[in-house]
């Protein structure tokens, strides 16, 4: 009788022991619910005068011998065009608040030249202007977003820039454009005041950097029906006075959007730690850090609320990414990392906490689209490969103006000693056919993760999904062997009505779509 019993005790707890494992990886999604809108511009990029970025990177002129169309990199346009960016920030960053516009107008032969004193000390010619910016983002297809100059700048010279690009009449700037070839106004809608006012953009204080606000924007001006989307330089990181004093001291109906910054860095500002060598303890810290995001939406976002219940005002995390020491060999200057599998991870989950966020979250911008810190692509002379980080911005375009979807996720714990995070990293919405996009990651380097998903309110019949997975944490793509991360149909999954059953690979992110 005691050996029954103890066979049935431990068959009990066999039992028991498998409810809980199931019951640890369950996504459960609500595809009925959701009134909130990812907004496109969440998935916006950041090309800076730094390093490669530029040149190089998106221009190489007319007459160079790397395939070109009027003077811009033909491998990177059609990337670029792929990834269906929703927007473009430039030209800073830091070198925004010393960038003088009119260096960049007119013949380029006869454009000033200047030392890039933010970056590197080298030469800045000028080559690539408005022009040159503007003609570019209608080559990919993407909105420009232009920061201007508060640092080193005066009012009028950024409301004559702000003339040049959008009146639609006769004026002085209007006509200056005309001469330079571009008729018609371009119409932009995104206009930065400055850029980290508290830091490289001036060393202000939130006081001042607001009353500077006021007297910029007002002359900011609206032009032939177009509307100017404003954003305010927000605060970096956890500094909350400053977010305090811009909602409190400048009028609301002055700005439509307030700026965040954050890095993810994998040790500290003086020792950001290898992009490529790394442990296990390293890279789950990472991602660690890369998640706080979270909080900092949270708490600049009540303060926001505070004076902006209604969230029209905007949260624009325009500078996020990894922030790791330099290549070997290369400029410290020019800000030259690789990418690995950890970028591809922090890229995951920063997405998914935008979307979660997306009531107030209207725009972000990785930092930067080529060459630059978290790049999504790399280039040399002639050749080009693409990212991890690419991929991911590849597989989440579903998410891109899709309805946020109410899900509520159990998932195992992954980390070291006291430090535990989620293994799996989740976002839901629904496109406007119907379907729905589940964004997985899945950041525990050795397990596969067996998920159940329930699905209620929609009569699934199909699900095709993709992903993106490697070896190890620091697989990486280089120029001599370019797809060791790459896209690749995913198949290890079974629906059954409304149960979805996936088997999540380790070191993995995943993109499914159920319709």
């Amino acid at each position: 009788m005691k050996t029954k019993s103890l066979k049935g005790t431990m068959l009990l707890a066999a039992m028991l022991v498998s409810f809980i494992s199931l019951a640890q990886n369950r996504l459960i999604i609500n595809a009925d619910q959701g009134d909130v809108r990812i907004n496109k511009h969440i998935y916006g990029h950041f090309a800076e005068h730094l390093g490669r970025s530029i040149y190089g990177g998106i221009w190489v002129g007319p007459d160079s011998d790397v395939p070109n169309e009027d003077g811009y990199r033909k491998d990177v346009m059609q990337a670029l065009i792929n990834l269906e960016i929703p927007n473009l920030r430039w030209p800073g960053g830091c070198f925004a608040d010393e960038y003088h516009w009119t260096d960049g107008i007119g013949d380029p032969a006869e454009r000033p030249k200047m030392v890039n004193t933010h970056w590197g000390g080298v030469i800045e010619d000028n080559s690539f202007g408005t022009h040159e910016f503007m003609n570019f983002a209608k080559k990919i297809g993407t909105e420009p977003y232009i920061t201007g100059n508060v640092g080193s700048g005066s009012v009028v010279e950024m409301s004559k820039w702000i003339e040049y690009i959008n009146f639609d009449g006769v004026s002085p700037m209007a006509e200056l454009r005309k001469r330079n070839g571009q008729a018609e106004p371009w119409g932009i809608k995104y206009w930065g005041v400055g850029n980290e006012s508290w830091g490289c953009g001036g060393n202000m204080t939130p006081e001042y950097y607001a009353n500077e606000y006021r007297r910029y924007a007002t002359y900011a001006r609206d032009y032939g029906g177009n509307t100017l989307y404003k954003i305010a330089g927000g605060a970096n990181n956890w500094d909350y006075n400053w977010t305090e004093v811009l909602m409190k001291n400048i009028p609301l109906e002055m700005m439509d959007g307030i700026s965040l910054h954050y890095y993810t860095v994998a040790g500290t500002w003086e020792n950001k730690g290898k992009a490529t060598e790394f442990n296990k303890e390293e890279f789950l810290e990472t991602l660690r850090k890369a998640a706080l995001i979270d909080e900092l939406i949270k708490r600049h976002g009540t303060i926001m609320d505070k004076y902006d219940p209604e969230k029209r005002i905007g949260m624009i995390i325009d500078e996020w990414g990894t922030w790791f020491q330099v290549e070997p060999g290369t400029n410290p200057g020019f800000l030259y990392q690789q990418n690995t599998m950890r970028d591809a991870h922090v890229a995951a989950i920063s997405l998914n906490i935008f979307n979660k966020n997306a009531d107030r979250v209207h725009m972000a911008n990785l930092a930067q689209t080529v060459n630059v810190l978290q790049a999504v692509i790399l280039t040399n002379d002639t050749d080009m490969i693409l990212t991890p980080t690419y991929h991911v911005f590849d597989l989440y375009k579903p998410h891109k103006d899709a309805t946020l979807l109410s899900h509520d996720l159990k998932s195992e714990e992954v980390g070291f000693g006291k430090e535990k995070m989620e293994a799996l990293n989740v976002s839901t919405s629904r496109s406007a056919d119907g379907t729905v996009n589940i964004s997985i990651a899945n950041i525990n380097p050795d397990k596969k993760i067996d998920l159940d998903v329930v699905l209620r309110g929609i009569d699934a019949k199909t699900v095709t999904a993709e992903y993106i997975t490697a070896p190890a944490i620091n697989s990486h793509n280089t120029f001599e062997n370019k797809e060791v991360v790459k896209k690749a149909a995913f198949k290890d999954f079974k629906l059954n009505k409304d149960n979805l059953k996936i088997s999540v690979p380790a070191n993995a992110i995943l993109m499914v779509r159920v319709k």
